[in-house]
């Protein structure tokens, strides 16, 4: 029995948890690793931390524009002091002498002798000097040495998914290049002799293949390279020839349509010939035929045809094993609560992610729609969306009821 293998539900379904647990538990963490230009690193996970090796700010400086001043000959308001010296950012100051001031700019280095800046706008400008219209305590208005990193601190852990901040954050230290993991090669095919591209003329029961390209950009989003096998005619013969191919050129092979029992579904049959088949039909809704397995060494999964389903399923998935395989830790589905606004009397056996949109009332409350149809045919409703509530199995809900919700812009990140 292979090790995915597990207890299944009373009606031979897999619980969600227990899927996706076991799901992730097979991803194996891509091992190789590249040097990157911190220009080339968007969107890239971090292989090996970000440690600084220096202390940021490097040195104490002003933190608005003003005086540098000792705060003993700012002891009461209307002092007057000589300017000894102008400190513009970049410059490197003299000594402060007693008894004057120093015409100092935001970010310019503190001059030694002085332990405070007073900002001009408490300031008048006389001949030679500066007249102090207020009383200056020690240690004001001064950003500290080491204040935003010190010395040796981790900055950026590996497993990080490269945002623009990280960027900025490891250029701050003085790091030019981060070694990053690879980016995952995902082979791609649809089955279906009814589909065709976008921009071929329409035949009679034929479909546009909407899949490949919602498949296509979900794995990009994730920052994977994506094989493009297009469509695979529904023989036996023809899908085990594209997953051979799958299997050789990608990390991952990823199919839609074709996973269930019917005649013209195939690749239920052609992984178990060429590989292992370790785990299939999920108690969810939609998406119950998920299929995973190996193909020659490679990881399999196949998802539902249905446009919504693949939708639904690559989120909750696909995309938690590619997060897993690229070495990142944050791979759970994060969710929140909200009041629905709906009532569901009937509820399915299975536990339903069913297309929504969370909206705050005007007392800042959020409350839950869902979309009209439970179709998983109709791809527009999860551009309605902006989210997918989740529907316990076997639990009617009234409205007004507290249940979770899974945010798109979470779970496209």
């Amino acid at each position: 029995m292979s090790e995915l293998s597990c207890t299944p539900t009373l009606d031979g379904l897999l619980p969600y948890e227990e899927a996706v647990e076991r799901l992730v538990a097979a991803a194996v963490p891509l091992s190789d690793r590249a040097a990157v230009g911190l220009r080339d690193a968007l969107g890239q996970v971090l292989a090996e931390p970000v440690t600084s090796g220096i202390d940021v700010p490097g040195w104490d400086y002003s933190a608005m524009d003003g005086y540098a001043v000792r705060a003993v000959d700012c002891a009461a308001a209307g002092v007057e002091l000589p300017v000894s010296q102008r400190v513009p950012a970049g410059a490197s100051p003299t000594l402060l002498v007693g008894g004057t001031a120093a015409r100092i700019f935001t970010g310019a280095p503190i001059p030694e002798g002085a332990d405070s800046v007073v900002m001009q706008e408490v300031c008048e400008a006389i001949d030679g000097g500066v007249r102090i219209n207020a009383r200056v305590e020690a240690g004001s208005n001064i950003r500290r040495r080491g204040e935003d990193i010190a010395a040796g601190n981790e900055v950026v852990a590996a497993g990080t998914r490269l945002q623009p901040q990280h960027l900025g954050l490891a250029a701050s230290v003085g790091v030019a290049e981060l070694v990053v993991c690879r980016r995952p090669r995902v082979a791609l095919f649809a089955s279906g002799d009814e589909l065709l591209m976008p921009g071929e003329p329409l035949a009679p029961g034929k479909i546009y293949n909407s899949n490949l390209f919602t498949a296509t950009a979900l794995l990009q989003a994730l920052g994977c390279e994506v094989v493009d096998l297009g469509i695979v005619e529904d023989t036996l013969e023809a899908t085990k020839a594209v997953l051979r191919r799958g299997a050789r050129e990608a990390d991952l092979v990823f199919a839609s349509g074709g996973v269930s029992v019917g005649e013209e579904d195939h690749v239920k049959p052609a992984v178990e010939a060429l590989g292992s088949l370790d785990m299939w039909k999920i108690a969810i809704r939609p998406g119950k035929p998920v299929a995973f397995g190996h193909i020659d060494g490679t990881p399999f999964i196949g998802s539902p045809g249905n446009p919504v389903s693949l939708f639904v399923t690559f989120l909750l998935f696909v995309r938690p094993f590619l997060l897993r395989m690229q070495g990142r830790e944050d791979w759970r589905t994060g969710s929140m609560t909200a009041r629905a606004d709906f009532d569901w009397p009937r509820p399915d056996k299975r536990r339903e992610f069913h297309r929504a949109r969370l909206a705050f009332d005007a007392s800042g409350i959020g409350r839950i729609s869902v979309h009209p149809s439970r179709s998983s045919g109709v791809l527009s409703s999860v551009t309605w969306a902006n989210g997918l509530a989740v529907i316990p199995e076997g639990q009617a809900l009234h409205r007004g009821d507290e249940i979770a919700f899974l945010p798109f812009n979470e779970l496209l990140a």
